[in-house]
């Protein structure tokens, strides 16, 4: 088992983003405890972990909206020593879904579309909400839309740049079997064009059908990880659940 969870995909230079030691401290709590993790092109990792792990956290400073109370994070080859600026490389997608309610699902992806220069905004619109099978309701309020609908758009949202790097927060949310059917193949389609994926779940089966590695985060540390490949899904519920009652290393 490696030192670090870390998928390796060639040179180091294919690396997408690199955590060294982070640490995050919110107040007088440590959320966030010696992280050090790796992804790279093409690359993909699953991270499972209870209700206030520090999965959500460790997510926002991957991403750049926090920084880090300690540690070195990396991204695209560079240091990054400013928390908060905008990357249209980088598609974050948390637990809001950054859509104006009253407006619809396409004039929403084009205000986004326009805001990080991309040419074509309203055709890269269509674009993408027919990737995520809402043609048909485009011109909706996006305050009308189920929940499942509203990931849907949501989703869309950080597909419009066309990143090399994802980092989505429990996106099976709401997703009935084809929208998450749907996920899938676009995860799968995203990774093999050369993009990096980590993805927060509590759902073993989302995580070894999307993801070449896992690891589990608990009370701020990552305590385990392995490929998935080999793995099925009865056999890492197990191990999932050695780990949230406070187990050690297996012999």
């Amino acid at each position: 088992m490696p030192t670090n969870p870390v998928s390796d995909n060639g040179a180091l230079n294919d690396i997408v983003v690199r955590a060294l030691h982070l640490e995050k401290k919110i107040g007088d709590k440590v959320v966030l405890r010696d992280v050090s993790l790796e992804v790279g092109a093409f690359g993909s990792l699953a991270i499972l972990g209870p209700n206030g792990a520090g999965k959500t956290t460790l997510l926002r400073i991957l991403s750049g909206i926090w920084g880090p109370t300690r540690g070195e994070l990396w991204r695209f080859g560079k240091k990054v020593d400013r928390e908060g600026r905008s990357d249209p490389r980088i598609g974050y997608l948390g637990h809001q879904s950054f859509l104006y309610p009253s407006l619809s699902a396409l004039d929403n992806l084009i205000f986004y579309a326009r805001l990080w220069g991309l040419e074509h905004p309203s055709q890269r619109a269509e674009e993408v909400l027919k990737q995520v099978g809402l043609t048909w309701s485009q011109t909706d309020p996006v305050r009308t839309y189920s929940r499942g609908m509203l990931q849907r758009a949501a989703i869309a949202r950080v597909l419009m740049p066309r990143p090399l790097l994802l980092l989505l927060d429990e996106p099976y949310t709401g997703l009935d079997m084809a929208a998450q059917e749907f996920l899938d193949q676009t995860l799968r389609s995203f990774q093999a064009s050369g993009g990096a994926l980590i993805l927060i779940t509590h759902n073993v089966q989302e995580a070894l059908r999307v993801s070449q590695g896992v690891t589990i985060l608990v009370r701020g540390r990552l305590v385990w990880w392995s490929d998935t490949k080999g793995w099925a899904a009865d056999r890492l519920a197990l191990e999932y659940q050695h780990w949230l009652q406070g187990g050690a290393r297996h012999p």
